[in-house]
């Protein structure tokens, strides 16, 4: 589409595309008017890394420790709302798995149904940590796109 070189990326014909532009203005609008919000849209960010990186930062102040001996740790939230922020990191929503759906009672992804090729991923949060605090988890490391067109990693 023409408006795709000034815009964030968006794989939407015009008509989703001006929809989701005005669910964005709404979410940074009622930002501005109320404050933060308890849980954050990630995927109405336009440059989502720069978004992360305050988050690290704010804890990093807080602590007095460099930002650079942090990186994320996460859990995936048992329940779909949140009037309170965490009190270190930040909640957020908006991510999709393609080709699989998430089990929350057994805390997994597991075979979406059938003819649902995307389905919304849970509430995370995302907390920072200190590197050298890691554990070995046995987690599925997957790749993060902005748009199903698979490129365009987030990096942060």
């Amino acid at each position: 589409p023409m408006w795709a070189k000034k815009s964030y990326p968006s794989l939407k014909p015009l008509g989703a595309y001006v929809v989701d532009l005005v669910n964005r203005i709404e979410f940074f609008n009622n930002w501005i008017d109320h404050g933060p919000p308890a849980v954050f849209w990630l995927s109405g960010f336009f440059f989502t890394q720069s978004f992360l990186t305050g988050v690290l930062q704010n804890y990093a102040r807080k602590f007095q420790i460099e930002i650079d001996t942090l990186k994320w740790d996460f859990t995936v939230m048992k329940d779909n709302k949140y009037q309170k922020p965490p009190t270190d990191g930040c909640y957020f929503h908006g991510l999709f798995l393609q080709g699989c759906a998430f089990d929350a009672a057994q805390g997994v992804l597991c075979e979406s149904e059938p003819k649902i090729l995307f389905t919304e991923f849970p509430i995370v949060w995302l907390m920072p940590m200190q590197a050298k605090d890691e554990k070995p988890a046995k987690v599925y490391e997957a790749p993060l796109y902005k748009t199903s067109e698979r490129r365009g990693v987030l990096s942060t």
